[in-house]
């Protein structure tokens, strides 16, 4: 691709994607929709998918940010439904859609129409955390959708490879099926843990956050390459290394920890921009290719792939929700649910981009694969728009729980009490030795400054300021945010006298700011 066509599309996707900060609509939305819009400008050019970029240069990254911002300790607790949903649903899915389609489409033999069902089989992780992050659903169900598609893709490519070889004549059987599934699964989660543990030692190691960050942006393609080297899942490998590293991210020093969120949601940002729009900029080259269907028989087949797709994960998900509850062990170990939440899990059930790109990578040779990348595409585009949109209000007529942020704000100020506490008995320790003497002001301020953040949460408990509507904390920020400012312009002020130089100025700047970061909590993800 040439630049300008790339720079223009990581800019526009930018654009899009900040101004859905300002709507109701979930960023993905207005993304796809900015990219059918787009597709029919005349002079913007083709924007054609490639397996070859997006598999190994685009879905790692993405992965990497999702397990490293996921729960390794909520996804073990639950393990079953996001098993049930990653490999269970997704191999029924491949079957269920896949039948579907051969029934529906005169002429599309049985192994084709499984690689159209193992193409569109799983849910998009992209497109799952977006729009739960957006919607704010309980903590269980977020979970379950996030651990889902982060483990679905692995399922989804493996049986995308058994059924392509049975198109092409070079299948092996379900024995071979399954021997092929066994390794890039249990081969994919071994790669990621025999990576996990001397990445994160040279993670603890270098002090450079410079460095440290130049690793981290490594980190998600080492994994995939060295999966995919020896023919295991190269999604298996990021997501066992990332769900590690975000573990164990307490271990790594504060400037790397910084730097690295700053810089991974830049990257987020940019990727989850540009891939949404991509999207809908395929239009005008699906379309290209689907001259020997007539339309109503093609939207036909659209229609009914699509509902396929929808039905299929319903009639997955409530039997995979209720039956296995028939067992007291798993009554007693995992919380109890009610219509509701699979309601809600059967209808998040998005496709993306990887969906697309498992398409495009369909050999030429492979009969009706136009067709295959048409369904897919509308596939992809009906999920994202129709349950996307009607995502939200679903979830406000089901009335689910939401987050109790009293519950959760007086349990973080208790654990801020205990850290406090222990924080000074060490603060007194170390006082008390002659190697550690300081001046009484010196003291005091080290004492001054635990006392804040330990009355900091509480604070957000209290009454708010009747003429403000702010609690003490909020104006205790804006106070010292006001502080701040007032230093920052006297900096500036005296750099552009010639009192003190850039360089001066930019370390000034440095600690304002860092004081700036430690006052003001940030409330937006």
């Amino acid at each position: 691709m040439e630049v300008l066509p790339l720079v223009a599309l990581v800019a526009g996707s930018a654009i899009v994607a900040g101004a859905a900060r300002w709507t109701r609509v979930p960023a993905p939305l207005l993304l796809v929709a900015a990219g059918l819009m787009a597709s029919y400008i005349p002079g913007v050019p083709p924007y054609t998918l490639d397996p070859h970029i997006v598999l190994p240069l685009l879905l790692p990254p993405l992965l990497y940010t999702a397990a490293v911002d996921s729960s390794y300790l909520d996804l073990r607790a639950n393990i079953r439904p996001v098993a049930m949903l990653s490999v269970g649903y997704v191999l029924f899915a491949t079957v269920a859609v896949g039948y579907a389609a051969y029934l529906v489409v005169p002429g599309l033999t049985l192994p084709v129409a499984l690689v159209l069902g193992a193409v569109i089989a799983p849910p998009d992780a992209v497109a799952a955390t977006a729009i739960a992050r957006k919607l704010g659903l309980p903590n269980r169900i977020t979970t379950i959708l996030q651990g889902e598609s982060l483990v679905n893709d692995a399922t989804a490519i493996t049986a995308y490879k058994v059924a392509l070889a049975a198109v092409v004549g070079v299948s092996a059987g379900w024995a071979g099926g399954i021997a092929e599934f066994l390794l890039a699964s249990v081969g994919g989660v071994g790669v990621g843990l025999v990576l996990m543990v001397p990445i994160h030692h040279m993670r603890k190691r270098l002090r450079e956050p410079l460095l440290q960050n130049t690793l981290s942006l490594l980190i998600p393609f080492v994994a995939y390459a060295a999966a995919e080297r020896v023919h295991a899942s190269g999604v298996l490998a990021v997501v066992v290394v990332a769900l590690y590293l975000g573990h164990r991210n307490w271990q790594v020093d504060f400037a790397t920890r910084l730097q690295e969120e700053a810089v991974w949601r830049m990257v987020a940002f940019i990727l989850e921009s540009v891939v949404f729009a991509l999207i809908g900029l395929q239009l005008p080259v699906v379309l290209k290719g689907l001259a020997e269907y007539e339309g109503w028989d093609a939207a036909w087949y659209a229609l009914a792939v699509f509902l396929a797709v929808v039905v299929a994960r319903f009639v997955w998900v409530f039997p995979a929700t209720f039956l296995p509850r028939l067992s007291e062990r798993i009554r007693t170990r995992e919380p109890d649910t009610n219509w509701k939440s699979p309601v809600v899990v059967g209808w998040a059930g998005m496709r993306g981009v990887v969906s697309l790109a498992i398409a495009f990578s369909v050999p030429i040779s492979v009969p009706h694969r136009n067709l295959i990348l048409f369904l897919t595409f509308t596939t992809v585009i009906g999920t994202l728009v129709v349950q996307g949109l009607t995502l939200p209000p679903l979830i406000r007529l089901l009335r689910l729980p939401q987050r109790d942020a009293q519950a959760e704000t007086l349990a973080e100020a208790q654990a801020q009490s205990e850290a406090s506490r222990s924080a000074e008995d060490r603060l007194a320790e170390l006082l008390a030795e002659p190697e550690n003497a300081l001046p009484p002001p010196l003291a005091e301020r080290l004492r001054t400054v635990m006392e804040r953040r330990r009355n900091a949460v509480w604070e957000r408990l209290g009454e708010v300021n009747p003429l403000t509507g702010e609690s003490a904390d909020d104006v205790y920020r804006r106070l010292a945010g006001e502080m701040i400012a007032a230093e920052r312009e006297v900096f500036v002020n005296l750099r552009d006298h010639r009192r003190i130089d850039d360089e001066m100025l930019r370390n000034l700047l440095r600690r304002l700011d860092l004081e700036e970061a430690a006052a003001y909590r940030e409330d937006a993800a």
